[in-house]
């Protein structure tokens, strides 16, 4: 579908151009369109009113919409899935455009106006009728009884009945297709006994106040619903309010201006004045001060900031003056790529849905078959009157079977945890994600970045051969400046603190795994591993000792080589975040295997190994090998998730059960994963596996009671307990049972938003 839809200028709600229910006028060269008549009136009589302080530009809402049980349905514009009837819900939230509550308002109009007419329908049909003793009058009760119940069921669930059109026109069998019999029935078959009473034998009762009950109950569930479900939004709507509106950008001849965030391009160098909100990803020109990055991290403390380090937008600049270099803008920026995130996770099927998804397919025809079959038994063994008791009991078994609540089990707790999950700096990529997590019991985490802080320093420098230590220092930084490797900068920013002027080099190459080579005054110089020196045929007898005390102590060690000639090695620490023994400690508790695996030397990876306590260590690992450990560990049936920071990491992230990128690494990792970790802590797998064991424990909970309450409801509302006990139930009882079953479901996955982790 791609109809084009604009705003009605009278009452703001959406209007298809192609079909305004309302028409459409044109004022002053414009064309405006309407949802009704009436509005279409208001405007012509006074276009100037609507249209002030200036001419309201009536802007397309460019928005596609899609259903939250059915994710493969899309279309342009507001709507009902077609295959389960629901609201369509906007793909994507923008920060100007209003949250959608037209079906809300709607149904909120309808139920009201339904319950004023059912009160004096309840009035006559329990009691008020036998106040009076004329025929007269309770023949005039019986018609009543129908101008009452007309409005209600004709008007008040006319969008019932077209949804229950729409399931018949698709062939998609749903709720809606069974309240559409159910009422449909009780009501036409009530209009047929006042008007032709002489075709059923004996005395017929009237079923307009149960139609119209059922009907008030049922959009009471539907607003109720709308308005929970509105909540499952919440995590969203809160970040998409984060973002300031505005920003000061500093121009050329050093003035400042407050522009509009969308005129901030990449480059723009923006003032960030104590106490505002930061407008984009950037990195720090000048300026000290602490920013609350709590709503990317869900960490409270403040991060203090200085001269290259990186913001991030929508955080919250303390006490401190800075001046920005915007990185990112617009859709790139940490927050919009939040947003995006959660919003495709919540719209993703988790693979316990395709349960529900079966179930419900085979459950309305076998619902109304049921319902049939109860009609017959009653209208042929039942007592009399034997077609009031086929009409009743076949309604209520129409009524209380509807699979709404089997529907919105998985997908509320989905949205519901993934905008949790996000508020605490974890993002699930999909729904299958979050299932997956909770069965993983091996996970492989890289040391630099993921147990480690991924800012390594230069502790030592050796040299060898009559070669200072500055030279040496000052050959290596050289090289590794060409490089990208977090050591390669931990050695150049060591060099710099030394105040070491660096050399121009060619002939760069980067050998994967194992270090660079370079060309530095007409002599070739190396600087790597063990591996790197054994290719190039370089001795290393005289310096492994000393080495292997530098790995005992957790360093990191970089041979270089000088013409193919040992001249020394530079020894590199990266110290282990505060939070990552703590976290293992956690985890393993929770039933996981945690598997380091390094390209350090086996040394260095035992010494940290022994400060966080894994269970299982492999070193000297190079990039491609990583996926070969993660196979290797599903080949023996285990379930596996990868954390890593890096692009080399990407595979494996890939070929795990479960990537997690930590946040704090690169683009590439954080695609390939379904887990991202925006803070890039480990604290975050144990928030996101506790969480991933509470949403499929409420699943599961929310699928129970579905089919739980079906599986007896049914029997009950078929009147199979009549034989024994006497006891019938009123199809009243049943949409009020059948809309508070939804209602229940979407309670128990909100408690998600609340609940205790660690």
């Amino acid at each position: 579908m791609t109809s084009s839809y604009q705003i009605d200028p009278v009452c703001g709600m959406t209007v298809s151009t192609e079909n305004p229910k309302g028409g459409s006028s044109t004022f002053e060269g414009k064309t405006y369109y309407f949802c009704s008549p009436k509005c279409k009136a208001k405007f012509d009589n006074n276009p100037s009113f609507y249209l002030q302080p200036k001419p309201k530009e009536v802007e397309p809402l460019n928005v596609e919409y899609t259903c939250p049980m059915h994710p493969e349905i899309r279309q342009m514009g507001p709507g009902s899935c077609p295959i389960c009837g629901m609201a369509l819900e906007p793909v994507t939230m923008i920060l100007d455009h209003a949250e959608d509550t037209a079906e809300y308002v709607d149904m909120k109009k309808r139920f009201w106006i339904s319950t004023s007419l059912c009160i004096p329908l309840l009035f006559i049909t329990m009691g008020g009728r036998h106040l009076f003793e004329s025929e007269l009058l309770h023949s005039f009760f019986n018609y009543a009884e129908l101008a009452l119940a007309t409005p209600v069921v004709l008007w008040g669930g006319w969008p019932f009945f077209e949804r229950f059109l729409q399931s018949l026109k698709n062939k998609s069998p749903n709720m809606f297709t069974l309240i559409g019999l159910g009422v449909g029935v009780a009501y036409v078959f009530s209009v047929i006994a006042l008007f032709f009473s002489d075709i059923f034998p004996g005395q017929i009762g009237l079923y307009f106040e149960p139609a119209a009950v059922i009907i008030t109950l049922v959009l009471l569930g539907q607003v109720l619903e709308l308005k929970a479900r509105s909540q499952t939004g919440d995590a969203i709507k809160a970040l998409l309010g984060l973002s300031p509106k505005t920003a000061r950008r500093i121009k050329a001849d050093h003035s400042e201006e407050e522009v509009p965030l969308e005129e901030i391009q990449v480059g723009d160098l923006i003032r960030v004045r104590p106490g505002e909100k930061i407008p984009v990803d950037g990195i720090v020109q000048s300026g000290t001060s602490s920013v609350d990055e709590s709503m990317v991290t869900g960490e409270s403390v403040p991060v203090e900031k200085s001269l290259g380090a990186k913001v991030v937008g929508a955080t919250m600049n303390g006490t401190g003056s800075l001046v920005l270099k915007a990185e990112k803008v617009g859709r790139d920026t940490l927050l919009s790529q939040i947003i995006q995130m959660v919003a495709e996770a919540q719209r993703s099927r988790a693979p316990i849905q395709k349960l529900a998804d079966q179930v419900s397919g085979y459950f309305v025809p076998f619902v109304v078959l049921t319902a049939l079959l109860t009609a017959v038994a009653w209208s042929i063994w039942g007592p009399e009157p034997r077609w009031t008791f086929a009409i009743v009991n076949s309604v209520a078994v129409l009524i209380i079977a509807c699979p709404c609540a089997l529907g919105l089990a998985t997908p509320m707790s989905i949205m519901v945890a993934t905008g949790r999950a996000a508020k605490m700096g974890v993002l699930f990529r999909d729904a299958e994600a979050i299932e997956l997590l909770r069965k993983v019991n091996v996970l492989i985490v890289d040391k630099t970045g993921t147990l480690t802080e991924g800012k390594p320093r230069l502790i030592t420098v050796k040299s060898f051969n009559d070669i200072t230590e500055e030279n040496l220092l000052q050959w290596t930084a050289s090289v590794e400046r060409q490089s990208e490797h977090p050591l390669a900068e931990a050695i150049v920013k060591g060099a710099h603190e030394r105040n070491i002027e660096l050399k121009a080099v060619e002939s760069f190459s980067s050998i994967t795994g194992k270090g660079a080579t370079a060309t530095l005054l007409g002599f070739p110089v190396a600087v790597g591993n063990k591996s790197l020196m054994d290719d190039l045929g370089v001795s290393l007898a005289d310096a492994e000792p000393e080495a292997d005390l530098l790995r005992k102590q957790g360093q990191t060690v970089m041979f270089v080589s000088l013409d193919n000639k040992l001249c020394g090695f530079i020894g590199v620490a990266d110290p282990i975040k505060k939070t990552t023994v703590e976290a293992i400690s956690e985890l393993k508790k929770s039933g996981l295997r945690i598997v380091m695996v390094t390209g350090d030397n086996a040394r260095t990876a035992q010494a940290v190994s022994a400060k966080v306590n894994v269970d299982e260590v492999v070193a000297d690992v190079l990039p491609h090998q990583k996926v070969e450990i993660v196979k290797k560990y599903q080949s023996q049936g285990f379930t596996v998730a990868m954390a890593g920071d890096g692009i080399n990491d990407a595979p494996a992230l890939a070929q795990a059960q479960v990537g997690i990128a930590m946040g704090t690494g690169t683009d590439v990792a954080m695609k390939s994963a379904g887990v991202t970790l925006v803070k890039g802590d480990l604290q975050g797998i144990v928030r996101a596996h506790e969480l991933s064991l509470k949403t499929i424990a409420n699943i599961k909970q929310n699928l129970f009671f579905a089919f739980i309450y079906n599986s007896l409801g049914i029997p009950v509302a078929a009147g199979l307990l009549y034989p024994f006990t006497g006891l019938l139930l009123n199809p009243m009882f049943a949409a009020a049972a059948m809309s508070l079953s939804s209602v229940s479901v979407i309670g128990n996955a909100l408690r998600l938003r609340k609940t205790a982790l660690k």
